[in-house]
C-alpha cells in the first residue's frame, strides 16, 4: 500500500456496490471494516497516491451530532467536484455512461489543455475526468478561459 498523499472519504448507502462501481474508475481495493453483522462499513480503495475512503451512511460509529444528521439526510457532495486524470477519457466516459452516472457536461477539449467530461455518480458525487490534449497546455489556456467565461461585450 502507498501512502495516501490525498484522502476523499465519501458516505453512500451500499459501501459493498458502491465500492464495486468506484473500481470501475481504476481504483484498488486496500481494505474492508465490516460491522458485526459483517456488512461493510468503511472500505478504501486506491489509485497512486490517493485513497478514496467509502463510508455507510448509516453504521458508522460517529457521534450523533447535528452534522451527521444533515450528513446522512444529503444531498450527497454538494458544492464539491472530484477530478480524476485518465489515460483514456473515452473508455472513462463509456464506463460512466453504462453504469448508472449521470452525463452534466460532454466530452469537449478545454482551452488549458485538457479533454474533459462530468457526470454525477450514482451516490450523487460529481466527477470531472480529464485528460490532457497532446498539444499541452497553451501559453494563452487561461487568458482564453476568462475569455469564454466572462466574453466582452
Amino acid at each position: 500500500m502507498v501512502a495516501a498523499t490525498f484522502r476523499v472519504g465519501l458516505r453512500v448507502a451500499d459501501v459493498e456496490r458502491a465500492a464495486r462501481f468506484y473500481r470501475g474508475f481504476g481504483f484498488d481495493e486496500v481494505g474492508t471494516v465490516p460491522d458485526p453483522t459483517g456488512r461493510p462499513v468503511m472500505t478504501i480503495l486506491q489509485r497512486g497516491e490517493v485513497h478514496l475512503i467509502v463510508d455507510a451512511l448509516v453504521g458508522m460509529p460517529f457521534p450523533d451530532t447535528e452534522r451527521e444528521r444533515r450528513t446522512q439526510v444529503g444531498p450527497r457532495g454538494l458544492g464539491v467536484a472530484i477530478g480524476l486524470a485518465v489515460d483514456d477519457l473515452e473508455a472513462s466516459y463509456d464506463y460512466c455512461r453504462t453504469s448508472g452516472c449521470t452525463i452534466t457536461t460532454e466530452p469537449m477539449d478545454e482551452a488549458w489543455g485538457d479533454r474533459v467530461f462530468e457526470c454525477i455518480d450514482p451516490y450523487g458525487y460529481v466527477w470531472e475526468f480529464s485528460q490532457p490534449l497532446a498539444d499541452g497546455i497553451p501559453e494563452d489556456g487561461f487568458a482564453a478561459v476568462r475569455a469564454n467565461w466572462f466574453p466582452v461585450a
